[in-house]
């Protein structure tokens, strides 16, 4: 009976393509004939252990891996992603400085001073601009058209509780924003905050260099010059971005100082 259980055993692992089967399998299969015995250590390769437990015709044999696989990862990043993270996480940050500047109001009608806004619509804040459509018919109108009329007044009072300074116009339908010529005071305000939204963007850029200044001192295995080189490629892409905010700057300050 041994021999015929052994057959069956061998005979049904034979039937799969997997050249690895049988050794997967009948080691559990001579396990309920063999007395136990002390078996010692081995080194279960990685294919073995992952066509384990599949097709085998042993007895309450259950569906797993027989052995866990450990592979060793080394934490050490590879130069190119060192430079390749920092560069995305730089543009990252003019993206997000470029977007601030657009919800700087100026004295000209822009949809995108509403891009901060929020509304609280049934029950959840939700961006003004994904249950409305914002248009501008002339240099100092936007004209907001919300996709549900039933939100008109939630949008209303979202916008008189924002930092705009500006009173909506309600008809019930759509609502206007008039947009007024800006004080000398108020130019004064915002070419400050314009001033400060750059140095902050700039402070982020170079948190993204310090980072990655840390990632190449802890690399192994390569030559002082490569690093020597890796760090003033850095330094270049941080000049680069920072002379892209200066000009981002620039450009607000100039809509900012248009009568």
């Amino acid at each position: 009976s041994r021999a015929i259980l052994l057959h069956r055993t061998t005979v049904a692992a034979n039937r799969r393509d997997d050249p690895m089967s049988l050794a997967a399998c009948a080691p559990r299969a001579l396990s309920t004939l063999l007395p136990a015995r002390r078996a010692a250590p081995t080194t279960v390769p990685a294919r073995a252990a992952n066509v384990s437990g599949r097709g085998c015709a042993t007895a309450g044999a259950t569906r797993g891996p027989a052995a866990r696989v450990v592979f060793a990862a080394s934490d050490q990043a590879d130069p190119e992603e060192i430079e390749m993270d920092a560069e995305e996480r730089m543009q990252k940050s003019i993206d997000s400085i470029s977007g601030n500047f657009n919800t700087v109001r100026t004295g000209r009608a822009n949809p995108a001073i509403l891009d901060r806004i929020e509304v609280e619509y049934y029950g959840a804040m939700t961006p003004l601009k994904t249950i409305a459509n914002a248009t501008t018919p002339d240099a100092q109108t936007i004209v907001i058209q919300p996709f549900d009329k039933g939100a008109i007044n939630d949008i209303e009072r979202a916008i008189m509780m924002s930092d705009l300074g500006l009173t909506p116009g309600n008809d019930g339908n759509v609502i206007r924003l008039i947009i007024p010529s800006l004080t000398a005071d108020r130019r004064k305000e915002l070419a400050k905050l314009v001033s400060k939204l750059g140095e902050e963007g700039k402070v982020a850029l170079r948190n993204v260099r310090r980072d990655a200044l840390k990632s190449i001192g802890k690399l192994e295995g390569i030559g002082e010059d490569e690093i020597k080189t890796l760090e003033a490629s850095i330094e270049k892409l941080t000049s680069g971005y920072v002379t892209q905010v200066d000009k981002l700057v620039k450009e607000k300050e100039g809509e900012l100082s248009k009568v």
